[in-house]
């Protein structure tokens, strides 16, 4: 039997001044190199309850998707989602972006404070497939058209699983037309789509610290099966 996914979790918070998605690294390549196949089955996370101690490591309470590392004196999310913000109205920019109407594109963007930036443009029909962001925090906002927001309202196990199933009440679902943005923490997990049928998207994302992995997921109902772990190289 799978384990299951515990109650939500801060990590699907949203900035006040908000109404993804993200790096890409799903892109038409199709890149392979990193796959996880971790053994064994991750602890079993009950609704309501925490996860057993020494059985889930990685789990426990989410920081604020407002703050960055105490460790570190980076950007925030909120800086970052005032920085996607502000990019996504650059119009010269935005319309500087190469479209591909089979794939998507993208150009790197320099970040506040030494965070991974992109510029994206996402053809219809297009999206990420699910996939977390490891330990860093991150926003991202539409610069053009609209995009779609699936996310989960929980925290992952960080290791020691290959499916998960999930318990009711944690997705969460939202449109981000243009100027629309958010922000979140530390472990989001979600997929963005461009659901038109007929015009592209094209949307900013920053992440503070760069991203050092990414996680992806297949879905079936409420299963979560960790299918790929993606570095850096990979989509670089």
């Amino acid at each position: 039997m799978s384990p299951h996914a515990s109650t939500p979790s801060p990590t699907d918070s949203d900035t006040p001044s908000g109404p993804t998605a993200d790096t890409p690294s799903a892109s038409p390549a199709g890149t392979t190199s990193g796959v996880a196949t971790t053994p064994g089955v991750g602890a079993a996370l009950s609704p309501g309850t925490a996860p057993s101690p020494g059985t889930a490591s990685g789990v426990g309470t989410a920081p604020s998707p407002g703050t960055a590392s105490s460790a570190s004196a980076g950007p925030t999310s909120a800086d970052l989602l005032d920085f996607v913000r502000r990019t996504a109205a650059d119009r010269e920019l935005v319309d500087s972006l190469p479209l591909d109407p089979e794939g998507r594109t993208w150009v790197r963007l320099d970040g506040p404070g030494g965070s991974e930036a992109w510029l994206i443009g996402w053809p219809p029909g297009t999206g990420t497939g699910w996939h977390d962001h490891a330990e860093s925090i991150g926003a991202f906002a539409t610069a053009r058209g609209t995009l779609t927001e699936n996310a989960l309202a929980v925290r992952l196990p960080a290791s020691g699983w290959k499916t998960l199933e999930l318990a009711d009440g944690l997705d969460r679902s939202r449109r981000l037309a243009e100027g629309g943005g958010r922000a979140f923490g530390r472990h989001h997990v979600h997929e963005v789509l461009n659901e038109s049928q007929d015009t592209h998207a094209v949307s900013v994302h920053a992440y503070y610290p760069p991203l050092p992995l990414i996680r992806r997921f297949s879905r079936t109902g409420p299963v979560l099966r960790l299918e790929q772990v993606e570095r850096p190289e990979d989509w670089q």
